[in-house]
Protein backbone atom coordinates (compact mmCIF):
# COMPACT_ATOMS: atom_id res chain seq x y z
CA UNK A 1 0.00 0.00 0.00
CA UNK A 2 1.75 3.36 -1.17
CA UNK A 3 0.24 6.81 -0.07
CA UNK A 4 0.99 9.68 -2.10
CA UNK A 5 0.71 13.47 -1.82
CA UNK A 6 -1.17 14.99 -4.54
CA UNK A 7 -3.00 18.38 -4.34
CA UNK A 8 -2.40 18.84 -0.26
CA UNK A 9 -4.00 15.65 0.10
CA UNK A 10 -2.60 12.20 1.02
CA UNK A 11 -3.79 9.38 -1.06
CA UNK A 12 -3.99 6.06 -1.62
CA UNK A 13 -6.21 3.57 -3.76
CA UNK A 14 -6.66 0.25 -3.25
CA UNK A 15 -8.27 -2.87 -4.68
CA UNK A 16 -9.71 -5.88 -3.18
CA UNK A 17 -11.10 -9.51 -3.70
CA UNK A 18 -14.56 -8.28 -3.78
CA UNK A 19 -17.40 -5.74 -2.44
CA UNK A 20 -17.30 -7.87 0.87
CA UNK A 21 -14.03 -7.61 1.92
CA UNK A 22 -13.98 -3.54 0.61
CA UNK A 23 -16.65 -2.97 2.98
CA UNK A 24 -15.17 -4.90 5.92
CA UNK A 25 -11.98 -2.68 5.27
CA UNK A 26 -13.91 0.35 4.96
CA UNK A 27 -15.94 -0.43 8.29
CA UNK A 28 -12.52 -1.31 10.17
CA UNK A 29 -11.46 2.23 8.61
CA UNK A 30 -14.58 4.01 10.10
CA UNK A 31 -14.05 2.61 13.78
CA UNK A 32 -10.68 4.11 13.46
CA UNK A 33 -11.26 7.18 11.97
CA UNK A 34 -13.86 7.49 14.92
CA UNK A 35 -12.06 7.12 17.75
CA UNK A 36 -9.06 9.58 16.13
CA UNK A 37 -11.94 12.10 15.45
CA UNK A 38 -10.42 12.81 11.97
CA UNK A 39 -12.24 11.17 9.17
CA UNK A 40 -11.48 10.59 5.52
CA UNK A 41 -12.79 11.74 2.22
CA UNK A 42 -13.29 8.25 0.20
CA UNK A 43 -15.04 6.42 -2.34
CA UNK A 44 -15.93 2.84 -3.25
CA UNK A 45 -17.14 1.05 -6.32
CA UNK A 46 -16.97 -2.71 -5.64
CA UNK A 47 -13.89 -4.27 -5.15
CA UNK A 48 -12.18 -0.46 -5.15
CA UNK A 49 -11.65 1.71 -2.72
CA UNK A 50 -10.10 5.54 -2.84
CA UNK A 51 -9.32 7.22 0.55
CA UNK A 52 -7.95 11.10 0.99
CA UNK A 53 -6.51 12.76 3.86
CA UNK A 54 -6.64 16.37 4.74
CA UNK A 55 -7.26 18.39 7.52
CA UNK A 56 -10.46 20.69 7.42
CA UNK A 57 -9.46 22.72 10.07
CA UNK A 58 -6.10 23.33 9.11
CA UNK A 59 -7.07 24.90 5.92
CA UNK A 60 -7.30 21.55 3.83
CA UNK A 61 -3.67 20.73 4.15
CA UNK A 62 -1.89 17.70 5.21
CA UNK A 63 -0.97 17.80 8.88
CA UNK A 64 -0.04 14.87 11.79
CA UNK A 65 -3.59 13.71 12.35
CA UNK A 66 -3.76 13.02 8.83
CA UNK A 67 -0.22 10.80 8.85
CA UNK A 68 -1.47 9.20 12.02
CA UNK A 69 -4.38 7.98 10.46
CA UNK A 70 -2.75 6.97 7.43
CA UNK A 71 -0.75 4.99 9.68
CA UNK A 72 -3.44 3.21 10.84
CA UNK A 73 -4.85 2.45 7.87
CA UNK A 74 -1.96 0.93 6.58
CA UNK A 75 -1.72 -1.69 9.38
CA UNK A 76 -5.74 -2.22 9.18
CA UNK A 77 -5.46 -2.78 5.53
CA UNK A 78 -2.61 -5.72 5.83
CA UNK A 79 -5.02 -8.49 6.82
CA UNK A 80 -6.84 -7.71 3.18
CA UNK A 81 -4.12 -7.27 0.55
Amino acid sequence: MKWKEENNELVTQLKFKDFIEAFAFMTEVAIIAEKMNHHPTWSNTYNKVEIRLSTHDAGNTITDKDRKLAESITGAVKKYL
